[in-house]
């Protein structure tokens, strides 16, 4: 595919929404319907084509921008699509310089969420020139009147100047691969995305350019193979750059390195084609730069000028992550030692600009990131490459203004059937949490509005699922800060804990059943120390869950028969991370996830409290 020579024809456009409103389905249609893949290419039956990471499939979530550009008439148009949820707001916020505009999709029944209001935020605040589509107007409970006016509200709220107020608004199903400028009076007629394609070549700019200045271009992404190495990524701000031309890369530091561009790769639907040169206004991949991180700006090697570094929000939540210290250590993971894992977390901070990783004291690490999502990824992603660590509670970054420490609020919207508003309400009252809004919603679901700390979100979401047997929806956003507030009593009743080390015996589980809930199988390997159940009491207990049941030469009619044990209780990485109290650690391997007490000797827990 060769390079476009006219920068008017470009189109820099950043697809974003709230997590689930359908951004990655509508590029789906987008690629498929602008000829990018061939009709006998496997894209052609897929869905979520840019979700390309194991877990954004598993998770049905995009967890990293993706860029692509697809051919349309003689118009370029590279889509940058950003994902919906805060955590990784460092994606979104690292991603957005590149573009000139924006499309902002919003679900007809659900209407602005939280995440809607900060990625429209961020956008505005960048400039971007917004067209808005109204997607799954299939929906029964669709509300497309009120979302229009939600929308409307949400805009003057967060535009900049009022130019942002004047913004056209597109109605589609995503998952048709359908638009219209209008409501359709029948949604199954035939229809394509023409007309979001119109929309883009028209009410997009083009990118403003100066193609006579020496050439500049900031480095926004970054990706490796095997074969290349190392590809920098990012939208040419000015001038010119072909194939073999010498550049000079400006660094953080204020230093500055000579190299020689190998080559220039665009991108074309989910691939990319390599390319004798790009123009400003063009979204390009330069290999060569080998040392080049995000941030860093790539300039003309006669007149290097460095573009200011991209700002990126502080993180919210840290965590201390360090090598395993349980008596397992070492059986089940490829690397364990703290040098790797210091290699895994420098390499980490490469592309996840939103992380900050801090030496703890010991051997491990404090890791700080924008929410409990954003470092579970992280964990379960080393988990999979064969890391074996441990994990703390997640802590609130706190900062200091004026003497006070202030600590993070979040504004929390809460989606519950009518029935079970009572429960969320007194778990909500217990953790000190404001309720500033409530009304009812179409089809017997209760919409909460509250704020409150970060910290007392923290093991929240575990806790509202169980009490509303899973049909809550939650999602949260943090508005800004307030002074430290006093402590939270603990909400968590006492653990179980294994009294020695061996393997768990139907026998023994069953008096651990009468006081509690379980979280191990029978015939499972245990140590001293390991969290085995949840009490039902506040305090904490040992037990011997390796006991075996002695033989006597006594027979009795009750004793004799099979041993019935309820299915344990099996948390996921997230709900893991929620059950924490400070005096544990989750202990993360390749197979296993392990609760554990941080002090592993019973004396010297009992000295302790």
């Amino acid at each position: 595919m060769a390079t476009l020579q006219d920068p008017t024809k470009i189109r820099n456009i950043a697809i974003i929404a709230h997590v689930d409103h359908g951004k990655t389905t509508l590029v789906d249609g987008l690629l498929k319907q602008s000829q990018t893949f061939r009709d006998n290419q496997a894209e052609m039956s897929q869905d979520l084509i840019m979700d390309s990471g194991d877990q954004e499939k598993e998770r049905g979530i995009t967890i990293t921008a993706k860029i692509t550009a697809v051919q349309h008439n003689d118009y370029r148009i590279n889509i940058i699509d950003t994902p919906g949820h805060a955590d990784f707001s460092g994606e979104v916020e690292r991603t957005l310089n590149m573009a000139d505009g924006c499309l902002l999709i919003v679900d007809a029944q659900e209407g602005p969420m939280p995440q809607t209001k900060f990625v429209l935020g961020k956008a505005l605040a960048a400039e971007l020139r917004p067209i808005v589509i109204i997607n799954k107007i299939d929906k029964p409970g669709r509300r497309i009147a009120e979302v229009e006016n939600e929308l409307a509200d949400l805009f003057l709220e967060l535009a900049v100047h009022e130019d942002q107020l004047h913004y056209p608004v597109y109605y589609a199903i995503g998952r048709a691969g359908k638009a219209w400028t209008s409501v359709p009076e029948d949604a199954e007629l035939p229809g394509d995305l023409e007309t979001v394609f119109d929309a883009i070549i028209e009410k997009v700019p083009a990118p403003t350019i100066e193609l006579d200045k020496p050439f500049q271009m900031l480095v926004t992404a970054l990706a490796h193979d095997t074969f290349k190495g190392k590809y920098a990524i990012g939208r040419i701000t000015r001038g010119t750059v072909k194939t073999g031309d010498p550049v000079t890369l400006c660094k953080k530091d204020g230093s500055f390195a000579k190299f020689k561009v190998d080559n220039i790769f665009m991108s074309h639907g989910v691939s990319k084609s390599e390319v004798p040169g790009g123009v400003a206004g063009d979204i390009v991949q330069l290999t060569g730069i080998t040392s080049a991180q995000i941030g860093e700006t790539i300039a003309d090697a006669n007149e290097p000028e460095a573009l200011p570094v991209i700002e990126v929000e502080a993180p919210t939540l840290r965590i201390y992550l360090g090598p395993n210290t349980s008596p397992f250590k070492g059986q089940e993971g490829e690397f364990s030692t703290s040098r790797q894992i210091a290699d895994r977390l420098d390499k980490e901070l490469e592309t996840n600009v939103g992380l900050k990783v801090e030496p703890a004291d010991g051997i491990g690490f404090t890791v700080s990131g924008r929410g409990e999502l954003h470092l579970g990824v992280l964990i379960e992603t080393m988990r999979r490459e064969g890391y074996e660590f441990e994990v703390g509670r997640p802590q609130v970054v706190t900062k200091e203004e004026n003497g006070k420490t202030m600590e993070p609020i979040e504004e929390v919207l809460i989606e519950v059937p009518a029935e079970h508003v009572g429960s969320v309400q007194m778990e909500l009252g217990q953790r000190r949490a404001t309720l500033k809004e409530q009304f009812a919603s179409p089809k017997g679901v209760t919409k909460l509005v509250y704020e409150m700390p970060t910290r007392a979100l923290l093991g929240m979401r575990n806790i509202l699922l169980t009490n509303t047997k899973g049909t809550i929806v939650m999602n949260s956003l943090t508005i800004g800060y307030e002074e430290e507030g006093s402590a939270l009593q603990q909400l968590r009743n006492g653990v179980i804990i294994s009294f020695e080390a061996g393997v768990t015996t139907p026998y023994a589980l069953q008096s651990v059943e009468a006081r509690g809930t379980t979280f191990v199988n029978p015939a499972e390997k245990v140590y001293a120390g390991q969290i085995v159940g949840l009490n039902t009491r506040q305090e904490d207990m040992e037990m011997n869950v390796c006991r075996a049941k002695h033989l006597t030469n006594m027979r009795s009619s009750s004793s004799d028969g099979v041993v019935q044990l309820v299915p344990p209780t099996i948390f996921s990485l997230e709900q893991c991370l929620d059950f924490l109290e400070n005096d544990e650690l989750l202990e993360v391997t390749p197979k296993n996830l392990r609760l554990r007490k941080r002090e592993l000797d019973p004396n010297k827990r009992k000295r302790q409290k």
